[in-house]
């Protein structure tokens, strides 16, 4: 009954907010004091008992009381920081502030004239112990310091250590780094579960997630000098406690398991509170380790490189200055168990708990890797590589005909083509793939690379029409892999042969102007495993001599105007991305489903254009000591040119305007261009074909001769046959090792930065912080 009391009373104050025309002196705590004082009410009951109309009306017509509402809140959320909230009353008014705070806030972002407020003053609260206005903090970044001060509150949030019953522990001079959350990462102490306090501290970083959400409600800019001054001030040395903050999110989400103790259907007797604080947590990481400056460096634990100066964000800072082997150890361990959790199959049906938070963790891992160059070798360095490689591939394969999930695609492929870019990759992929994960591609016996090849043939042929402009990408992947793969399997030559059968066909080649860089990518790969490791790629060399005829058609590509006419003529009859037929589909594996698109009503948030391959990637030349070289830009046949596929890149300089135009789909902006003779004989005549042209000119009558004097058809004596067979001194000098290595640029940053968003407003639909707000960075649809 008590409840719904408070509930009651708790709605009546809200009302009485909305129909007060006359603005509520700050100085009445008895109004003030009925949105939090003895309210039981939950993060949901707000959500519910303060509607989207009613925060707006306020915003319009008494702007001054949804202001006095926001400072009150603020100023009981900095007093339970400076008490420690040492009573349960006071704890209950901190949540009760957070809550309503975390309800209000989008809808002061969203409305451009009320941005700024949280940036302006509070008379009388001090800076640095002045009490005069001049020296006073903006709201902000009382708001923030309050929350940071609350993370760390003994009782509250953390395990008390105080030693008698009359003993306090003062919030002023605790040092929060020995109240870090979880062992890990520059602390060896695991403290004791407590789900009160998992709770207290998911409403907090709830709240400190909304605050930063600021940036969802701006338009996307290429601009990338424009940081979220919210994210700015909590990770600069303002914040006491960035570095225990920092180092409890990253300890708490590598330290989560979320099979426990492996009890199946655990997850159904009772809550796990750990899993939605390490979903925050992991939100709260991505998005804070979006931007780097440079200032003063700041204090250091163990575990930590200390550096003269570093960046201005703090968090990024202790993320790229992580250095001891058993921390990265700790943290790969921890995202690869994560990552695969969502594939682990088991005899009893929905026996174990599947978390949903991996692209949050792709997202972590790729912020890993681009911030800390030392990470980024420790993965490469062992197979464990491959326990991240397995779950992106299942992650890329199931994901391939549902829209909605598109950027899911980009996170994988950028991840797999940053990873490619190290030599260590492709040796790495030579391990045999012995794992029964369920996925829905044919069964094979080969290795991780065997299983890279199969999942992007199987995304490139049925993956929906908008995976096109990531063609470019995973070839390119596969062109960095090529010099290093040993031996592919029967079942991945013959998908390579399929990719190249399908791309080199006329009308593919001739109906968009960058479709052909696709034949080129395939024929480097061909080449660079023919030149480098012939020896044990028989079912390769044997896959290109049954396929030479697509090698003979490319050389002799027509390229006169009738013959271009023909070919368009065919692809308006076949209208498909490119042909599926002959694609030697087999059997799937053993308890997969089939990718499925996404349910009618799904919601999915739109992203920005992506830079094409030339702009994603700088070309390095590996030297015979294993170095990289740079290579100097040029306008060579395989640099593509974005320029009017589906997702494209946009310069700096660009409108918005223009951009809205390069986002037109492949179909509709084909018309502005058309393929002529001269164009086909400008890249006809740079096919790389020499190679393999030797290779059948020497192979494919040896073939002949024993098929014809052993009267042979069986494969297996042929592939004998070519295993001892050599090319020693018969084929051209080999080329220099040509790896596209990814780069950074201002289209990429902005394109992870709707992406992210678009994931942290989509995962938060209880309560749903953002829902039918104006966000501006990217567009909410339904499916």
């Amino acid at each position: 009954m008590g409840s719904t009391d408070s509930k009651l009373n708790f709605r009546k104050a809200v009302i009485q907010l909305t129909t007060k025309t006359q603005p509520v002196e700050a100085t009445d705590d008895a109004f003030w004091d009925q949105f939090w004082a003895d309210t039981t009410t939950t993060v949901q009951d707000v959500f519910a008992l303060v509607p989207a109309a009613e925060i707006r009306a306020v915003r319009e017509e008494s702007p001054s009381n949804l202001a006095t509402l926001c400072y009150k809140a603020v100023e009981k959320l900095v007093q339970g920081a400076e008490s420690g909230c040492p009573s349960e009353k006071e704890k209950q008014v901190v949540l009760n502030c957070c809550r309503i705070l975390t309800r209000i806030l989008p809808y002061i972002f969203e409305d451009q004239d009320w941005r700024g407020f949280f940036w302006s003053t509070v008379p009388g609260a001090g800076r640095a112990g002045l009490d005069d206005d001049e020296g006073a903090r903006p709201l902000a970044e009382s708001l923030l310091l309050a929350i940071a001060d609350l993370l760390f509150c003994p009782d509250f949030t953390v395990h008390s250590h105080k030693r008698g019953p009359d003993s306090v522990e003062s919030m002023q001079s605790i040092d929060s780094c020995e109240y870090i959350w979880e062992a890990g990462v520059g602390f060896a102490q695991s403290p004791p579960l407590n789900y009160i306090h998992d709770l207290n501290r998911t409403e907090l970083l709830r709240l400190l997630l909304t605050c930063f959400s600021e940036a969802m409600y701006l338009p996307p800019s290429s601009d990338n000098t424009i940081l979220n001054p919210w994210v700015t001030f909590f990770c600069s040395t303002e914040n006491r406690h960035a570095l225990p903050l920092f180092t409890s999110l990253l300890n708490v989400v590598c330290a989560y398991d979320p099979v426990g103790y492996g009890i199946p259907y655990n997850h159904l007797l009772f809550s796990d509170y750990r899993e939605q604080l390490v979903e925050q947590a992991v939100q709260i990481l991505i998005v804070t380790l979006e931007h780097d400056g440079g200032i003063p460096h700041p204090p250091t634990l163990d575990g930590f490189i200390a550096f003269s100066t570093g960046p201005e964000n703090l968090f990024v800072n202790y993320l790229s200055r992580i250095h001891r082997e058993e921390d990265f150890d700790f943290v790969l361990k921890g995202l690869a168990r994560l990552l695969t959790n969502p594939l682990t199959q088991t005899y009893l049906p929905n026996s174990t708990k599947k978390i949903q938070f991996h692209q949050e963790l792709l997202v972590l891992f790729w912020k890993l890797c681009d911030f800390n160059k030392k990470f980024l070798f420790f993965v490469l360095k062992s197979s464990d590589v491959l326990d991240i490689l397995v779950p992106i591939l299942y992650y890329l394969n199931d994901a391939r005909a549902d829209q909605s999930r598109v950027g899911l695609m980009h996170i994988g492929v950028f991840i797999l083509l940053l990873l490619s870019g190290e030599r260590n990759f492709g040796v790495r992929l030579n391990k045999p793939y012995s794992l029964h994960v369920p996925m829905d591609i044919p069964v094979f016996t080969g290795t991780h690379a065997d299983l890279l090849i199969v999942v992007f043939h199987k995304i490139i042929t049925t993956g929906h029409q908008r995976l096109q402009p990531l063609f470019d990408c995973l070839l390119t992947i596969i062109v960095n892999v090529s010099p290093y793969l040993k031996s592919l399997s029967m079942v991945a030559a013959n998908k390579l042969l399929h990719l190249l059968e399908a791309f080199s066909t006329t009308w593919f080649l001739f109906s968009a102007a960058q479709n052909h860089h696709l034949v080129f990518f395939l024929l480097e790969a061909f080449n660079n495993i023919i030149q480098y490791q012939f020896d044990g790629n028989c079912n390769l060399v044997y896959a290109i001599i049954r396929k030479r005829n697509v090698f003979h058609q490319l050389a002799n590509l027509p390229s006169d105007p009738s013959s271009i006419q023909k070919a368009l003529q065919r692809k308006k009859k076949s209208p498909d991305v490119i042909s599926r037929t002959s694609s030697q589909e087999t059997v799937s594996m053993e308890g997969s489903h089939p990718a499925v698109p996404a349910e009618p009503g799904t919601l999915k948030a739109s992203l920005v254009a992506m830079p094409g391959i030339d702009k994603l990637t700088e070309k390095s030349q590996v030297s015979e000591d294993g170095t990289m070289v740079s290579v100097p830009k040029t306008d060579s046949p395989n640099t593509v040119h974005p320029d009017h596929s589906a997702v494209t890149g946009t310069s700096d300089t660009e409108s918005n305007s223009e951009m809205e135009r390069r986002r037109l789909s492949s179909a509709s902006s084909a018309s502005f261009w058309a393929p002529t003779p001269e164009w086909v004989l400008s890249w006809k005549c740079k096919l790389p074909l020499q190679t393999i042209m030797r290779l059948l000119q020497v192979l494919v009558p040896q073939v002949e001769k024993i098929c014809i004097d052993k009267g042979l058809t069986d494969e297996s004596e042929i592939l004998k046959f070519l295993q001892h067979g050599t090319l020693v001194g018969l084929l051209p000098v080999p080329h220099p090792i040509l790896i596209r290595k990814y780069q950074a640029n201002a289209g990429t940053a902005m394109w992870f930065r709707t992406y992210m968003w678009g994931v942290v407003y989509l995962r938060n639909v209880d309560p749903p912080i953002w829902y039918d707000t104006d966000v501006r960075l990217f567009e909410i649809q339904r499916m």
